[in-house]
């Protein structure tokens, strides 16, 4: 059964880490708020918090190599924070994820951390495997549609978007799924995301720069940039250093024939690295590359 389900005490910090309000999950949760047995679930959804945050040394520095030893969960955590802290250097951080897919799989945490790490390193079969082992987790669930997006296998992402829906009913998880594969059909899946992002985007109990950022992306996409422009700034203004939004303002002033180099000053100032910017190095190359080929000949 899944920890997070509406029946448990977790529900509410579950829901704003799933919102995205991260630093609500830091600061306005406490362990002792819970019971007993909770503690642990509520420890890793603040560590997931603070690591969506950038706070990867504060994460790595509260787990002891005793307490990782112990805990699967912990380890996992761990492992997650040492390979966002440094991706380019990954090989470590995939070898412990590894240890810890073959000796702790059907540990939840271990399932969905270390699932994460494999996606992002390029290994995605393997991480569908371990996430394979999953008992009803809509976390679970979530990660391999977007992994199978990544894919660019859209029917299998919505299979499984579908499944969910068959025992979740209407979870904010499974309305999240459908809308991200919504977002990849295109055509009128674009207003039926926008529907799903705007409604958390623009209620006070669950606006984030997350969703802010989602309900621009729908809006870019349905030809609106006045709008997606204003859900952009008002994400900004809750998260200056944001790279999603300030990656996204930068597409929508190209979009816009707007001189793009400020945005992308920016984005670059927060993160050097963000797969915009690379993907725009490369797009870059590949047309140098093309260019070469073809040498303008002159007739005397």
């Amino acid at each position: 059964m899944d920890p997070f389900s509406a029946e448990g005490e977790l529900v509410n910090i579950h829901t704003a880490f799933t919102q995205g309000q991260y630093q609500a999950v830091v600061n306005d949760y406490t362990t002792s708020d819970f019971s007993s047995t909770n503690t642990l679930p509520v420890q890793i959804i603040q560590y997931r918090a603070q690591c969506a945050l950038g706070q990867y040394d504060e994460v790595i520095g509260a787990i002891s190599d005793s307490d990782a030893r112990r805990t699967p969960d912990l380890a996992a955590v761990r492992t997650y924070a040492r390979y966002l802290q440094r991706p380019r250097e990954e090989a470590p951080a995939v070898q412990e994820a590894e240890r810890l897919a073959e000796s702790e799989g059907d540990n939840l945490s271990v399932q969905l951390l270390c699932g994460t790490v494999f996606a992002r390193a390029g290994k995605e079969e393997q991480a569908l495997q371990l996430l394979s082992q999953h008992q009803g987790s809509l976390d679970a669930v979530a990660l391999i549609v977007q992994i199978h997006l990544a894919q660019n296998r859209t029917d299998l992402a919505l299979k499984e978007a579908k499944s969910a829906r068959s025992f979740a009913q209407d979870a904010l998880l499974v309305n999240l799924a459908e809308s991200w594969v919504g977002m990849r059909q295109g055509g009128e899946q674009y207003q039926k995301a926008f529907y799903v992002f705007e409604e958390l985007a623009q209620a006070p109990g669950s606006t984030s720069a997350v969703s802010l950022v989602a309900q621009a992306v729908s809006e870019i996409h349905l030809g609106r940039i006045e709008e997606a422009e204003t859900a952009l700034g008002a994400a900004l203004e809750l998260e200056p250093d944001n790279a999603n939004a300030l990656a996204n303002r930068l597409v929508l002033d190209v979009i816009a024939g707007r001189d793009a180099a400020e945005a992308r000053r920016k984005l670059e100032a927060v993160d050097k690295e963000h797969e915009v910017l690379a993907d725009m190095v490369a797009k870059r190359e590949a047309f140098r590359a093309a260019t070469a080929k073809y040498n303008p000949k002159f007739e005397p």
